[in-house]
């Protein structure tokens, strides 16, 4: 936090505090007030001091909100890192043939509880998968297209492969999905242009 000395506020009243005292050695202790005077006065302070709260109310706003995105945020780093623990557990899984879950049954369903419970704990800090599915509309926002490839009766632009999901915490990316976009500027004619060329 700030010293006393960077607070606007106490540069206020300060300030304040001197014009009053300037103000008391000038006037005439026997004289009548002047009510004007008095009036605009008032209606300065009560400026200044509704100015005061206002200021105290936004800073008061802006550290809330900084806390909750600290709370969300913060672990954005540790959660980056946990990325790759979870891509080689599914690696993992997903080269587990039958034979060796049968073999070694209770290796794997410990590997698989672990995922879960890695997973889970993503879910308790507002860590969410991004799975696109095939045929899906690239979005440069959310996907990292690693290759582009003509593939038959699909659009230009549409995924045609998800290599690895990514993975965003609140509205944040952590990790783009890692696709392969269709770069098919063919595909089937339109049934006017085709008549046209039979013509």
């Amino acid at each position: 936090m700030n010293d006393d000395k960077d607070n606007p506020f106490l540069d206020d009243i300060e300030e304040m505090e001197k014009e009053l005292e300037e103000e008391e050695l000038e006037e005439d202790p026997l004289a009548e007030p002047d009510l004007d005077k008095l009036i605009k006065e008032r209606d300065d302070l009560k400026d200044r001091l509704l100015r005061a709260f206002a200021d105290t109310e936004n800073i008061r706003k802006r550290a809330e909100r900084d806390r909750r995105e600290a709370e969300l945020y913060g672990g954005t780093k540790l959660a980056r890192d946990l990325l790759s623990v979870q891509d080689n557990l599914e690696r993992a899984l997903d080269n587990i043939d039958d034979d060796l879950r049968k073999e070694h049954g209770a290796l794997v369903e410990g590997l698989e509880l672990t995922l879960r419970e890695l997973l889970s704990v993503f879910g308790k800090h507002k860590i969410t998968k991004i799975a696109p599915e095939v045929g899906e509309r690239f979005d440069p926002k959310r996907h990292q297209a690693m290759f582009e490839a003509p593939v038959p009766n699909t659009t230009k632009g549409s995924i045609i492969q998800v290599m690895a999901p990514g993975f965003a915490i609140g509205d944040r990316l952590l990790r783009a999905a890692q696709v392969g976009v269709s770069s098919n500027t063919g595909g089937p004619k339109p049934a006017e242009e085709n008549g046209e060329n039979d013509g």
